[in-house]
């Protein structure tokens, strides 16, 4: 018998399955990312281009302690899916408390640690002096929401780990709203600047997580546990460390590679930062259907992983990526014909419309490598192969760190290696999950 808020998709053809999964995420993803547009845009336009560039200058090292305690996390999810497919219903409750455990405390620590050391990490940056005092006080207040933020992350990773993806949607919509009338409130009303805008961006997603958490109590018999259930169950926060340290540190080795790449961007100047600040933004958006198939498959190839219906994960894979990739086409199109008009939606400078129009027309050449990386990165996690996240986060570490330097020592690119330099590492770490992949099948008989 089907439980209220949860999905079985073990069974069922695996395009619809994925589809009616990743829709939900891609527009919760979608209104996530009305967040950051909305800071960006509100203090693009009313700020002017300094503040933009001290909002862009933090995102990088956000990314890194927000990417350990959510990859520490996302274990639990992994194991949460594999114990609903295989119907263990008992352990499943114990794998959803015992998730909470690991998150919240990975999470406080991480937000603990960054808060302090916030200035030495921006100077170290090589943060213009101008740009710093906000910098500073923008990404002291991304850090202190480090475990707020994970309510809503730990409620929506047990959700999605039981099929159900839509809960999270509806209160993240409520949320983006209310997030976009505080943005203005603070800072074009009240004048408080980046802190307001921060401070906004952090209320919001502390009452979509709380509300996506009491309702899931409510209605998900899952999330009604006994006393027995909250014990702390060794073996499950084993094997979801397990999974989930893997991950933390692909995505710590990607954040610092991409703090690396802030730091070539920085040498440039506001302009430079204003650009790349303007273009990340948009090409958020643009991995977004990226990442909802990416979470969809993982979800998918979980339960079918502990329900031993292997032979449908390669199925899901293949029809995955021809969905990424007419999506990818569809986009490099878009870059090409409107960039610069993109990039005037955040700022009114000339320069920055002209360097960030043309910096989209140079990545989107690689947006079909940036697909392949999430569609294989998701299968492999769902069935439990998350070390290969790891080997992968090397790749990509080492593309953003060493191609720079290539690419200014060897040649007179100038500035545009910035953003050259995020187009090959996709082609480099999607060139090398289809090579991991492909190896991992022909260990898995059943998969052959």
């Amino acid at each position: 018998m089907r439980i209220s808020g949860t999905k079985n998709m073990t069974e069922g053809e695996p395009l619809k399955l994925l589809a009616l999964f990743a829709l939900p995420l891609l527009l919760g993803n979608l209104f996530q990312q009305a967040y950051n547009l909305a800071d960006t845009i509100i203090v693009g336009r009313l700020l002017g281009k300094n503040s933009l560039a001290a909002v862009g200058a933090t995102g990088s090292v956000s990314f890194l302690f927000f990417s350990v305690s959510n990859g520490i996390g996302s274990g639990g999810g992994i194991v949460t899916a594999q114990l609903f497919g295989a119907g263990r219903r008992d352990d499943v409750k114990r794998a959803i408390v015992n998730s909470a455990y690991i998150m919240f405390t990975a999470a406080l620590i991480m937000g603990s640690i960054a808060f302090v050391l916030v200035p030495k990490v921006l100077n170290f940056m090589g943060t213009p002096a101008e740009i710093l005092p906000e910098s500073i006080t923008y990404m002291r207040m991304t850090c202190a929401s480090v475990p707020l933020v994970a309510v809503y992350n730990y409620a929506a990773s047990m959700q999605r780990a039981l099929g159900d993806s839509r809960t999270p949607l509806y209160f993240l919509i409520v949320s983006s709203v209310l997030n976009v009338v505080l943005d203005i409130l603070f800072v074009g009303f009240f004048g408080l600047g980046v802190f307001g805008a921060a401070f906004a961006t952090m209320l919001a997603q502390l009452l979509a997580g709380l509300g996506s958490l009491v309702y899931a109590v409510r209605t998900n018999e899952y999330f009604r546990v006994d006393r027995e259930h909250m014990r702390v169950d060794w073996d499950i926060i084993k094997r979801a460390v397990k999974l989930g340290v893997p991950l933390a540190l692909q995505w710590s080795m990607i954040a610092i590679s991409t703090t690396a790449l802030q730091r070539v961007v920085n040498t440039f100047g506001a302009v430079a930062i204003a650009a790349y600040t303007s273009t990340n933004r948009l090409e958020q958006l643009v991995q977004q259907p990226y990442g909802s198939m990416s979470m969809a498959l993982s979800n998918y190839s979980g339960q079918n992983w502990g329900a031993g219906k292997s032979a449908r994960i390669r199925e899901g894979l293949r029809k995955g990526f021809a969905a990424v990739g007419v999506f990818s086409l569809l986009m490099f199109a878009v870059m090409q014909i409107f960039g610069n008009n993109l990039i005037g939606m955040f700022v009114k400078d000339a320069e920055v419309i002209a360097m960030g129009g043309r910096a989209l027309r140079i990545t989107s050449f690689f947006y079909l490598f940036l697909g392949l990386i999430y569609v294989t990165r998701g299968t492999l996690n769902g069935v439990g192969d998350a070390f290969f996240s790891f080997v992968n986060g090397i790749v990509e570490m080492a593309g953003r760190i060493c191609l720079p330097i290539i690419l200014l020592g060897y040649t007179d690119i100038g500035v545009w290696c910035i953003w050259l330099t995020a187009g090959l590492t996709w082609m480099i770490a999607g060139i090398s999950c289809l090579m991991r992949y492909r190896s991992w099948l022909k260990k898995k008989s059943g998969l052959t």
